[in-house]
């Protein structure tokens, strides 16, 4: 009898499970495979393919997903929305995780759920071999329980809305992570860009204590102060967004033209 083909590691999950930090890597410039593994060279634990706010096809995606699955990062994909095929075509081809922007109720949640979750736990459509398998044969039951267990689903939450029935969201089978995502959130508070002001500092406590209730992962993004990150995960957010590769880049590019340009028969007098 053939042994059971082993289904790709979650790092992102795993990571979570131990207690410890699952540190993402957004990405919104990057449409070559070689980011995986640049990224994880970097020690980052997952990708965040970002599809909301970027012009990424499907197709780079999946690709990117693929390549990241055999060399060990996580892929983590932001759908551009709550329709269940954003969530499906992704997860069928390589993603190993949804994260679902603004999401604000209970039922909202569900849904995200039933996206992205087999029966009975969901509503996903069984498709055939998938890559997360390495397209081996699996019986049906074990495939469905196997890809149920190694899929990291995340609800962001962007909104008073979403603060307000963090509880609620939290409670929802099926959900892994409630992941604050804080510029957004600051400015539906009508405080923009004010990563430590009362209203986010409280957002971010009421979804840590929804998810200790209910055994889920705090998370926090969009906010990349030093002193804020530390303070954030000082109060419990374990799974931290840490960056994008543009401001990576950016930051990279500007420290290195700023030194350039200081050097002393350079100077400006």
């Amino acid at each position: 009898m053939l042994a059971q083909p082993p289904v790709a590691t979650n790092h992102a999950k795993q990571k979570l499970i131990a207690g410890d930090l699952s540190l993402g890597m957004g990405l919104r410039q990057a449409r070559t495979v070689d980011i995986a593994r640049i990224a994880h060279s970097c020690g980052f634990d997952w990708l965040f393919i970002d599809m909301e706010h970027n012009s990424m096809s499907l197709d780079t995606a999946a690709q990117i997903a693929m390549a990241a699955l055999d060399v060990g990062i996580t892929p983590l994909v932001r759908v551009p929305g709550h329709e269940h095929f954003h969530a499906s075509r992704l997860l069928d081809t390589g993603a190993m995780g949804i994260v679902a922007p603004h999401v604000n109720t209970a039922q909202e949640a569900q849904r995200i759920v039933d996206n992205c979750r087999f029966p009975p736990m969901g509503k996903r459509s069984v498709p055939g071999a998938l890559p997360q398998t390495g397209f081996h044969p699996m019986a049906v039951a074990d495939l469905i329980g196997a890809m149920n267990a190694a899929t990291l689903v995340v609800a962001m939450i962007e909104t008073p809305e979403g603060v307000e029935n963090a509880d609620a969201i939290a409670a929802v089978e099926g959900i892994d992570v409630l992941l604050v995502g804080g510029n957004d959130l600051a400015a539906e508070y009508g405080v923009p860009g004010q990563f430590g002001h009362d209203h986010i500092r409280t957002a971010v406590d009421a979804v840590v204590a929804a998810c200790r209730r209910h055994g889920k992962f705090p998370g926090v993004g969009g906010i990349y102060h030093h002193d804020l990150m530390a303070h954030y995960i000082e109060r419990g957010a374990r799974f931290i967004l840490s960056g994008s590769d543009l401001a990576f880049m950016m930051a990279g590019a500007n420290a290195r033209t700023a030194f350039l340009r200081a050097l002393p028969e350079f100077a400006a007098p």
